[in-house]
């Protein structure tokens, strides 16, 4: 009896060893997975995912991942196909309109020499007002299609920060006074160098300072930290936290800003990232601040 009882147990225990071990390999070859299929969708890549568990529904579930896999990626093909061709698209519209514009401020030019009465030259400088705005915008479309579809070759070179700062601020200053901006300004004593193409970190700058005019109720602070953290602060009562979260989306403009394509802040972050920087902003209290950073 006693010897029954013992070889019933050692079964009990046997089988219970078996079901841990099934148990164990099946949480081995779950996670495999879960890995695998973590790698495939952070990395461009054919290869799929694999599992050396020989359970059927695990081989069953490595099947269904590789289906959902190749459908992944014939969209992501598809997404990036109808992008560049987007992309393509305007960068030919936006060139194309930049002809008729320019031919349309030569007469303007031409009809401003002729004698006009006092209503007609008020109607012309109103259209030749909006003929101005049409023609920048267009540049902007122009200039954000190039940039985002065939990138801009970059020609790194020692840069000041510091230099590169102050130049910015004083290419704005007539802007500034004009809508009575007085900018506060701190940057420390030493110069901070970074490897950065000189004429894109321009653009960078110039588009986040045209930003802050667009935005500041009177006010803006700039600051140049040690670790080459640049800083952008200024009061927008006119904007909300909604609207700031989106200030970086492609064409996305704000109400008020009624000659912005929505392109210049998008512009400056894939200048950003091509450099190997960073760029955010946050909204709190009112005050709106944009960080560029280049570690």
């Amino acid at each position: 009896m006693e010897a029954g009882t013992l070889i019933l147990t050692g079964a009990l225990a046997l089988l219970v060893g078996l079901l841990l071990l099934k148990i164990h390999l099946l949480h081995r070859a779950a996670r495999e997975l879960g890995e695998a299929f973590r790698d495939r969708l952070a990395e461009d890549t054919n290869i799929l995912v694999d599992t050396g568990s020989h359970d059927p529904y695990m081989r069953s579930l490595a099947s269904e991942v590789n289906a959902g896999l190749r459908a992944l990626r014939r969209d992501r093909r598809r997404f990036r196909q109808g992008d560049l061709e987007l992309k393509d698209a305007v960068t030919h519209i936006s060139h194309d309109l930049r002809t008729p514009l320019t031919a349309i401020c030569g007469y303007l030019d031409l009809l401003k020499k002729e004698p006009l009465s006092e209503s007609s030259r008020r109607y012309l400088s109103v259209i030749e007002e909006r003929t101005e705005v049409l023609k920048q915008l267009t540049e902007e479309l122009f200039r954000y299609s190039i940039t985002a579809s065939f990138g801009n070759p970059l020609h790194p070179e020692e840069v000041s920060l510091n230099g590169a700062l102050e130049e910015s601020l004083c290419a704005y200053y007539g802007v500034f006074q004009g809508c009575q901006i007085t900018p506060g300004i701190t940057m420390p004593e030493r110069e901070i160098f970074r490897s950065l193409d000189k004429s894109a970190l321009g653009r960078i700058l110039s588009n986040i300072l045209s930003n802050a005019v667009k935005y500041s109720d009177g006010d803006l602070t700039v600051r140049l930290l040690p670790t080459g953290e640049m800083v952008f602060q200024n009061h927008a009562s006119g904007l909300t936290e909604v609207e700031v979260s989106r200030l970086f989306d492609r064409y996305y403009t704000v109400e008020n800003a009624k000659r912005s394509t929505g392109l210049g802040l998008s512009i400056a972050r894939i200048l950003t990232e091509q450099m190997g920087g960073s760029i955010g902003c946050e909204f709190r209290e009112g005050v709106l601040s944009i960080r560029l950073l280049f570690p």
